[in-house]
């Protein structure tokens, strides 16, 4: 089976422009500080989207066992590879963020 990085790319970027989209949030708290709501939000909804992401592939993998006939090993596993591809990517970040704020922390003041 041959996964595509380019599509993979794409339906990243896509799902970081969707994160982008805040509609119907309250103003006062952007006038307190608006990056620090934003950042917020866009790690909450790509946590949550990891989460769900695994938590279909949990899905597909039991209904696969249990014989599901509408399911192929293929569909299966494309689900598995890209909740496994999101969330070693999540765990990247993570590693980023942390290096980053060790950095801040050590900086002289």
């Amino acid at each position: 089976m041959d996964v595509k990085a380019n599509s993979l790319y794409q339906e990243m970027q896509s799902m970081i422009g969707q994160t982008r989209l805040q509609v119907n949030e309250p103003q006062e708290l952007i006038r307190q500080n608006p990056s620090a709501n934003e950042f917020s939000d866009m790690l909450k909804n790509a946590i949550d989207g990891v989460n769900s992401m695994q938590l279909e592939s949990k899905d597909a993998q039991q209904r696969f066992e249990m014989g599901d006939q509408s399911l192929s090993l293929a569909e299966v596993m494309l689900v598995k590879e890209k909740s496994g591809i999101a969330f070693e990517a999540t765990v990247q970040v993570r590693n980023k963020v942390l290096e980053a704020y060790k950095t801040i922390m050590n900086m002289p003041v």
